[in-house]
């Protein structure tokens, strides 16, 4: 009797401890939102290089050059005798002022004061941090940066929205180069 009961939970035990199966998904999804969001933005991103373009053939007196990064420059002043642009690890002094491409300000020299950088270990959006790489010390440039390179999505809480991009006029007063 005992053995027969011993069998019995045993029995039990291996044919009731089964793992639990998943339920399949009653709707399957192929990605949709993925490609619709890619193609919402590829028609955002066409719409803004289109506005760009525009800005940048109203500037008739500056020839802008594209970057390897996705920005438009012009060089207001050039500084030709001197190689030195900021590295990594470099601390450097530079002023600007943020416009949208209606030339509207939205943060003047003034407001925004020098600002001090150490190149690539703080924080800076990408267009304006890869734009100082650019730059020689005296040198003033003026950026042109899609959405996407300045503020982006999210805007900067304050008076940049949603998608907004920027004309940013720079001067990089100063360049202390990192001697380790």
């Amino acid at each position: 009797m005992k053995n027969l009961l011993f069998i019995l939970i045993l029995a039990n035990l291996f044919l009731g401890c089964k793992s639990p199966q998943a339920r399949p998904p009653e709707v399957v999804n192929s990605g949709s939102f993925i490609k619709e969001s890619v193609e919402r933005n590829k028609e955002l991103n066409k719409i803004e290089r289109e506005k760009i373009q525009k800005v940048i053939s109203s500037f008739s007196d500056k020839a802008f050059m594209p970057s390897e990064n996705g920005f438009w420059y012009h060089y207001n002043s050039k500084v030709e005798n001197d190689s030195i642009t900021p590295k990594f690890g470099d601390r450097i002094a530079y002023t600007f002022n943020i416009s949208d491409l209606d030339g509207h300000e939205i943060y003047s020299k003034k407001e925004i004061g020098t600002q001090y950088y150490t190149m690539d270990k703080e924080e800076l959006f990408s267009g304006l941090r890869e734009g100082l790489k650019l730059m020689k010390a005296s040198e003033n440039v003026t950026f042109i940066f899609p959405s996407q390179k300045a503020y982006g999505y999210y805007g900067d809480d304050n008076r940049i929205g949603t998608n907004v991009p920027l004309i940013c006029n720079v001067t990089l007063k100063t360049i202390t180069q990192n001697n380790d």
